[in-house]
């Protein structure tokens, strides 16, 4: 895995073509992106792991688990896929990234041999949001990765989090504090319900997480991991304080609690350690 990410909005290549590579770097930088490469399954640190093809969402296991963990903690603006790249299993990959609620909003940009119809239309049914031939993508690529990529208003998100915390999201907090994750659900909803700006991603935070532990609380591993996952994606743009809640010290819990259930693994969930799971910080 190759990268030369730093603070910029993050493209990921599933790229491989060294002659091509410095090119769509050079765009990317241009473009104020930054850009890690996923050459082959080995970048992502473990063998391959086989799944039948009707398997879809996250899997937490193997590669496929190392590709929900990379793509949700780094919150890309953009996946390319070279679809000439065989070492990349892209026609399953592309199909898990969409079926899954953790990564199905980042935009999926493909390119390829225009010979090659049938690559091109795997990549469209896969879930794709544009299959080009290569030389068009060659030709047009500042335009296409400014036209696809996508990466939060952070303007907007800082501005929205100076307003105060709702009457009922404070309630939604005060029973997730209590431990009570099934009751605090139907506040934080109904405060993300009502808010129409980018600060509802507060509450919609607060409710996944609540969820997370509510599904470990039912020692459901699978669902508590998954939530996990999603949760990055409304989580991590949050600035580090938002409308008087302490965002960042709920960021890293979220890990925490995270890094346990990985640790712990679903046969031992019963063992979860609750004294992790610290309660929500907020202005009163």
């Amino acid at each position: 895995m190759k990268t030369t990410q730093k603070n910029n909005p993050l493209i990921v290549g599933f790229v491989a073509d060294l002659m091509f590579t410095p090119r769509i770097a050079n765009v990317a930088h241009h473009l104020n992106y930054d850009i890690t490469w996923i050459e082959s399954p080995a970048d992502l640190g473990q063998p391959a792991t086989d799944l039948p093809p009707e398997t879809r969402g996250e899997s937490l296991h193997g590669q496929e688990g190392h590709l929900f963990e990379q793509l949700t903690a780094w919150q890309p603006a953009l996946l390319l896929f070279d679809l000439n790249n065989n070492a990349i299993p892209w026609r399953r990959w592309i199909a898990l990234l969409r079926s899954s609620a953790a990564t199905r909003r980042i935009p999926i940009l493909c390119f390829g041999s225009h010979m090659d119809v049938t690559a091109m239309s795997d990549a469209k049914n896969a879930g794709a949001d544009a299959v080009l031939a290569r030389s068009r993508f060659t030709a047009n690529m500042p335009e296409l990765i400014q036209q696809y990529a996508k990466h939060p208003d952070q303007d907007a998100i800082n501005n929205a989090c100076q307003e105060p915390l709702s009457a009922l999201a404070r309630q939604g907090i005060e029973k997730f504090n209590a431990r009570q994750y099934y009751q605090c659900h139907d506040d934080l909803e109904e405060a993300w319900n009502q808010d129409q700006t980018s600060g509802r991603d507060l509450y919609r935070s607060i409710l996944q997480v609540g969820i997370a532990l509510y599904q470990i609380e039912r020692e459901n591993y699978r669902g508590a991991v998954k939530m996990l996952l999603r949760v990055r994606q409304w989580l991590e743009p949050l600035p580090d304080v938002c409308r008087g809640v302490n965002v960042a010290r709920l960021r890293q819990n979220t890990q925490t609690i995270h890094d346990e259930l990985l640790n712990l693994g679903e046969e031992n969930l019963s063992n979860f350690n609750w004294d992790l799971v610290k309660p929500i910080e907020f202005n009163l």
